[in-house]
């Protein structure tokens, strides 16, 4: 065996922490490794050619790079030993950047050992890896877009343009999502609807697009290339093919009249509609919570369009890629008491705002004050409703909201000259192209700004509006008179999130949106191959970046698709036939259903398993092994990890690949500081932790046990971090009766937003050990590993 081993200063991002010179020095002194090389930044492409070279010229067979996080560049060192000719995946990365030099920054010499001891354990595992050798598959070159806002429309025409066929599910009865419901979009004041509805007319009548609204995507099975859809599509009661979209026919003697959602439910419309004048397909829909199937409509259709007989149907589809283009939900006012949303009629939100101001609106694009139906002579403007405010869950910024009550104050102004208008703002959010320009236009049109959080909206005896606020900028405490007051409202992720992550099996934020695989740089890849999202699905954006986005994710599907061939990840489960008993055990554990026991041996679908790892931990006789993550290479890290004792307390951590690693990563990235005491071993799940690993832990002489997966009920793996919960409590009491504090095995549930929180939890573990007192290891002598 001949080892090379790669140590990167990455500028001073190690170097200024970890003395590479020392750790060169001690890495060479150890068995098998042939060659140490310290270089300024390992992913440069001298960096590259370096190791690609050295390769051949030493006779390289392992190599392992010690540098950023094997999230960031493992894919680019694999493609250097690619190119020098050996197996890509005889490489071991090992993060002494964001989970060594940048969290320990306060700490050089201890950081300097802790990086000393990950490559020692990395060392471990690469001298167990096998060079798995890459299946191929055809891929179907068929695209799922799911959601028909403006991401997915430019998604849509941009992939069905270069070729390729797309299938677009909508669960509304038209496309176009939000920006059809605008009245004009910022900063150029362009009519919404003018610039959306030839986009939505190309969706429908392009012969490469499958159009399917009232539909949702109910299951979907199989991996990336090779994708079953199975898609639920309501009764619309309406003949599309039929309906000629006169739709004045049938509504006119539509006994039945009903708030008009898509007026945010200020306008008025009947039981048969047209959702919007500019609706995608241009087909009327009879909303069945409503109709009282008293057939009138079916009586005045002239086109014999209307069939009460429709029943919910059930399509299946096959696609090599899915894009989610999910959008947003609108934040509900009425949680903010405070501002009598829902209670006083004269305090509206800012998509109500645009409806009035909509030309096909409920007043035709006359703004009138609810209660007296006069134009307001003085409009106020309430920022980061739902939006910066932890009250209500949601710390973060919405992003549109400034730009978005600065556009329709102008529009204001324009239509009304004398009138009065104030934005109470936090912080004024304007920081795109032409963004600080239309920030001044609105100072100069006369648009008053007034920095301070408003308390309360109320009304007094005589029902006129009045608002209390704080003017921060001159510490006063204010209480004015309005005709009107305009809540703007957040974004949140929409109701039907929690389906769409199960059943694509997708990870979400803090803030309730789809995780993406990389903050910079992948910003529209999910973390499964395959999928990926664009829009607001990933968080708040304007209309601008989500165009951009649904380029981009349709850049990356035709990347993945264009040669009509995947390779297949070779990290998959593999049954041992001779240790199987066939006890079911892990055809109950896996979620994916890709293992089933036949003639009383368990088989695994190899090329389209996941894995996670669940099913080889639960395993009572070890009869699934999980290739290149076996027992054997995380036992090594484990017993590599604790066969130096360098400090007190030592804490062995089992992180999982898509959150808890992620967080540790992001805390490095912030560079939030914690104990040098944490060792950690990356699993894909935590479900992939055996009791074995842990019991070896302490065997070994750990402390600490650290086991951290996703936020229960948001496993990348469905519902493998909830087997691991189980699998942990019993070991809690396992070690209890074998005479070891269970206190020491710490479990966090956690996701990959949370860097703060997991320092936090490091430091927390690391008093309640000292507290504790170190490990008495000969407490597990004479354990049985079985």
């Amino acid at each position: 065996m001949r080892i090379g081993v790669y140590i990167c200063h990455c500028g001073l991002n190690i170097a200024h922490v970890i003395n590479v010179h020392s750790l060169q020095e001690k890495v060479s002194k150890l068995k098998d490794v042939v060659l140490v090389k310290d270089l300024q930044f390992m992913c440069s492409d001298s960096g590259q050619d370096s190791i690609a070279e050295d390769i051949k010229a030493h006779d390289l067979d392992h190599i392992l790079v010690a540098a950023c996080s094997p999230k960031l560049h493992e894919p680019t060192f694999r493609r250097v030993l690619q190119k020098a000719g050996l197996n890509k995946y005889m490489l071991e990365m090992v993060n002494i950047r964001e989970q060594c030099s940048w969290v320990h920054m306060a700490e050089p010499q201890l950081a300097t050992q802790k990086a000393f001891d990950l490559i020692r354990m990395g060392l471990a595992r690469l001298k167990l890896l096998d060079p798995l050798q890459i299946k191929t598959v055809t891929a179907n070159k068929s695209v799922l877009i799911i959601g028909g806002g403006v991401a997915g429309i430019e998604a849509a025409l941009t992939l069905a343009d270069s070729g390729y066929h797309v299938h677009m599910v909508e669960k509304e009865p038209t496309i176009g999502g939000k920006m059809a419901l605008l009245n004009e979009v910022f900063p150029t004041n362009d009519c919404s609807i003018c610039v959306l509805a030839p986009k939505m007319t190309d969706v429908q009548q392009h012969p490469s697009v499958d159009l399917m609204t009232m539909a949702e995507v109910s299951e979907v099975r199989g991996f990336a290339g090779n994708f079953q859809v199975t898609v639920t599509k309501k009764p619309r009661y309406v003949i599309e093919d039929r309906c000629k979209g006169c739709v004045d026919e049938c509504s006119r003697v539509c006994p039945v009249e009903m708030a008009n959602r898509f007026d945010m439910g200020m306008g008025r419309t009947k039981a048969i509609n047209m959702p919007i004048p500019q609706a995608v397909p241009q087909v009327a829909y009879i909303d069945s919570d409503y109709c009282v199937g008293c057939g009138l409509c079916m009586q005045a259709c002239p086109a014999d369009a209307i069939d009460y007989n429709m029943k919910e149907e059930t399509i299946s589809i096959k696609v090599g890629a899915i894009i989610l283009a999910s959008g947003y939900k609108i934040f509900d006012a009425a949680r903010k008491e405070e501002y009598g949303y829902g209670v006083y009629p004269d305090v509206i939100t800012n998509m109500e705002l645009e409806r009035l101001l909509n030309a096909s609106g409920p007043t035709r694009g006359k703004v009138l004050v609810p209660s007296t139906r006069q134009i307001p002579k003085k409009v106020a403007f309430i920022q980061c409703v739902g939006s910066r405010d932890e009250t209500v869950g949601n710390p973060y910024c919405s992003r549109v909201c400034c730009m978005s009550a600065m556009k329709n104050a102008q529009l204001l102004k324009e239509r009304y000259h004398d009138i009065e208008i104030v934005i109470h703002y936090i912080d004024i959010r304007a920081a795109g192209e032409m963004y600080e320009e239309y920030y001044i236009r609105s100072q100069s049109m006369g648009i008053d700004f007034i920095r301070g959080k408003v308390a309360e909206v109320q009304q007094d005896l005589n029902n006129k509006l009045f608002m209390r606020f704080e003017d921060t900028l001159s510490s006063e405490v204010t209480e004015e008179y309005y005709d009107l007051v305009v809540l703007s409202t957040g974004m949140e992720a929409p109701d039907d999130a929690d389906k769409i992550s199960r059943v694509l099996n997708l990870s979400r934020r803090t803030d309730r949106f789809f995780a993406i695989a990389h903050p910079k740089m992948r910003p529209v890849d999910s973390h499964v191959k395959g999928i990926y999202i664009a829009g607001c699905a990933s968080g708040p954006k304007e209309i601008q970046a989500a165009i951009a986005q649904g380029l981009a994710a349709s850049a990356k599907t035709m990347q993945l698709l264009t040669w009509g061939e995947l390779e297949t990840d070779p990290l998959s489960a593999h049954v041992d036939e001779e240790k199987c008993i066939g006890c079911k055990i892990c055809e109950d554990v896996c979620q994916f259903g890709k293992i089933k026991v036949i003639n009383g041996k368990a088989t695994v679908d190899e090329v389209s398993c996941y894995g996670c790892g669940a099913c080889s931990a639960s395993c009572p006789t070890d009869a699934i092994m999980m290739r290149n993550s076996t027992d054997e290479q995380i036992l090594a890290q484990v017993r590599a990890a604790t066969e130096v004792k360098s400090e007190f307390p030592l804490i062995v951590a089992f992180l999982c690949n898509w959150c808890s690693y992620t967080c540790a990563d992001l805390a490095g990235v912030s560079r939030i500081q914690y104990p040098t005491n944490i060792r950690a071993i990356r699993v894909m799940c935590a479900g992939r932790v055996d009791p074995d690993f842990v019991l070896e832990a302490f065997k070994g002489g750990a402390d600490g046990v650290l086991v951290a997966g996703c936020r229960l009920g948001e496993c990348h793996y469905i519902f493998a971090n909830y087997s691991a919960k189980k699998r942990m409590e019993v070991l809690q009491g396992v070690l209890e009766d074998i005479g070891i504090d269970p206190h020491r095995l710490k479990v966090e549930w956690i996701s990959a937003a949370e860097g703060e929180r997991f320092a936090r939890s490091i430091e927390s573990f690391v008093d309640e050990l000292k507290e504790i007192g170190p490990i008495g290891s000969e407490l597990l002598e004479g354990h049985n590993d079985g």
